[in-house]
């Protein structure tokens, strides 16, 4: 018989699973944190291809590490696409029925970003990476999120929203709807165009992916520094970076916890990006604590998967060190 949750094995091990949009970390730890495998599969998009082929393309990549899964495996699996409990309920299906894992928990990948950034189980994580998202847990097991399901949902951030926004303004800049913007040259420029219409037109034609926009996040930090319509789209970011986690604080009746930011924009560290996040939260959340994340997501993933297992703190200290930089 396989351990039960909370109950401590040396043979029970975990499998950790971060589906991101972009890319799929997996990590094979044994019950004392030891890191027996890791690999990296495409991005889990159940979304755009459905939850099976999603799965299929997740347990391909399992399977490519190599070393099969040792019995009675628990596995944690925080993916991108888990929004709703449907979607919970429906991925734990998939993955048992092509036995990833003996048994299998699921949450959506905010919380992986959690779990690696925080001190304890518990508090809460805002992220901005391809998209924006946010989630808590309380002292007490409570939980708080979003649907995240984008502009339906009321979401408003993410590498290509912020992408889009900025060559919103630059095509208006340059054709005289707007007022004028830095933004217009250094969209252009980053692309190899000469103008930031053309960029838009080349994306429409599909010459550029839609996807290669979360490369104006940069350019639109640093022209953010001097220019006014950058700076705009900036203060907005910083406003919503603040509601989702204040929100959540709330919701939870947080007052002290960490909260953590993640995702490729937030854990980048932008020094004025960070500065003003910080500061609108010390204004209404002053004994909250903002943690910029600085380990990769699977860690997170990892030490839910240890958590459920009942591994002590030696194998969290070791997990953690094994599977950052």
């Amino acid at each position: 018989m396989s351990a039960l949750a909370g109950e401590p094995s040396a043979q029970r091990a975990v499998l950790a699973v971060d589906g991101g949009n972009s890319k799929t970390d997996i990590a094979l730890v044994s019950a004392d944190g030891t890191v027996l495998a890791r690999g990296r599969g495409p991005g889990f998009t159940p979304h755009s291809i459905g939850p099976r082929a999603a799965v299929d393309t997740l347990a391909r990549a399992v399977a490519d590490l190599g070393v099969p899964l040792p019995p009675g495996t628990h596995t944690a699996a925080c993916l991108a696409g888990a929004d709703l409990a449907a979607d919970e309920l429906t991925l734990t299906s998939e993955l048992l029925r092509r036995g990833v894992g003996a048994t299998v928990k699921v949450v959506n990948d905010t919380f992986a970003v959690l779990r690696a950034g925080a001190s304890r189980p518990w508090g809460v994580a805002v992220v901005c990476g391809a998209g924006v998202n946010a989630a808590g847990i309380a002292p007490d097991g409570r939980t708080a999120r979003f649907p995240s399901l984008g502009r339906l949902t009321g979401d408003w951030g993410g590498g290509e929203h912020l992408g889009e926004e900025v060559l919103w303004h630059a095509v208006r800049a340059e054709d005289g709807r707007g007022p004028g913007t830095d933004l217009a040259a250094a969209a252009a420029a980053h692309f190899g165009r000469d103008r930031a219409t053309d960029v838009a037109i080349a994306i429409h034609c599909g010459r550029i992916p839609r996807l290669e926009l979360h490369g104006l996040v940069p350019v639109l930090l640093a022209t953010a520094e001097y220019d006014a319509v950058a700076a705009s789209i900036v203060e907005r970011l910083t406003e919503e970076i603040h509601a989702l986690g204040s929100v959540i604080l709330d919701r939870l009746g947080l007052v002290e916890a960490e909260v953590v930011l993640g995702g490729g924009i937030l854990a980048a560290g932008h020094r004025a990006l960070t500065a003003a996040i910080r500061a609108r939260y010390a204004a209404t959340h002053p004994r909250a604590t903002l943690v910029v994340l600085d380990v990769p997501p699977i860690v997170g993933a990892a030490r839910l998967g240890l958590d459920h297992i009942g591994a002590d703190d030696a194998a969290h200290a070791r997990t953690t060190r094994l599977l950052s930089p």
